[in-house]
């Protein structure tokens, strides 16, 4: 009897085991095969307007892929048309009414802007960006000449001692900020960083003096391509400097001083 009751555990569990199986091999899942990746559309600087006000965007004279592979296209697009833009309208709509509406932007950043938060982070947005939207463009690179090339050995020795000590700032700036080639008081090249949106043309800055090269160190600037890997980011920002432009506004600051 004992013998017979094994018999029909064991025949009971085979049944068992086929019937999972079976089923196991009627559950199939169909996984579909993974569609061509879509290409990303990048949209023309043409396209993207400022809101009625009396500052309107620097009109960029290459597209958002031009600078590519330095700063790859979709980060210039959201640099350009989303951070760039939003100072912009931001400082027009804190601009209306005040004393400062009709002035220039350098008028404004040299005011006491330091009162009004608000004024003073949207003009500073607003000028960095432009000057460094404008300082950058495809076929670049390369190394100052004339006026400006001869001002840079004599201020920092040769054009890779300019390149090293403006690296380094660039590099230890803490957090959010810019790094800048200036004109002081003095006619003077001299490096230094600021935090935030501040620059050097606004009251109580460390160093004060006319920009003629921003870079922005802002993560926004670079970190869909290069992550936490800043330096990488200003390395390469060397290969895009416009220097035709640097030493066209290294002249216009030499005739203010």
């Amino acid at each position: 009897m004992k013998k017979a009751n094994l018999y029909l555990l064991c025949f009971s569990i085979f049944l068992v085991v086929v019937s999972c199986n079976n089923k196991k091999l009627t559950e199939v899942v169909e996984v579909p095969l993974p569609s061509a990746v879509e290409k990303l559309t990048i949209g023309s600087p043409d396209d993207i307007k400022a809101d009625e006000g009396p500052f309107e965007l620097v009109k960029l004279t290459y597209s958002f892929d031009a600078v590519s592979p330095e700063i790859e296209a979709r980060t210039m697009e959201i640099h350009y048309s989303n951070h760039y833009l939003s100072y912009t309208n931001s400082l027009n709509k804190a601009l209306k009414g005040t004393e400062y509406e009709d002035l220039t932007i350098e008028e404004i950043l040299s005011k006491s802007v330091t009162d009004s938060l608000n004024l003073r982070n949207n003009a500073g947005g607003y000028f960095n960006h432009s000057l460094f939207f404008e300082c950058i463009g495809p076929k670049a690179g390369g190394q100052p000449k004339d006026t400006l090339a001869i001002a840079i050995n004599k201020v920092f020795g040769s054009y890779e001692g300019f390149k090293s000590q403006f690296k380094n700032a660039a590099n230890r700036q803490f957090g959010s900020g810019w790094a800048w080639l200036i004109v002081d008081k003095t006619g003077k090249l001299q490096v230094t960083t600021t935090s935030n949106q501040d620059n050097p043309l606004m009251p109580k800055a460390n160093v004060s003096g006319t920009p003629i090269l921003a870079l922005d160190v802002w993560e926004h600037a670079y970190y869909l391509e290069y992550q936490n890997k800043r330096k990488n980011y200003i390395d390469a920002f060397f290969n895009i400097i416009n220097w035709k432009v640097v030493q066209e506004k290294y002249e216009e600051a030499i005739k203010k001083e």
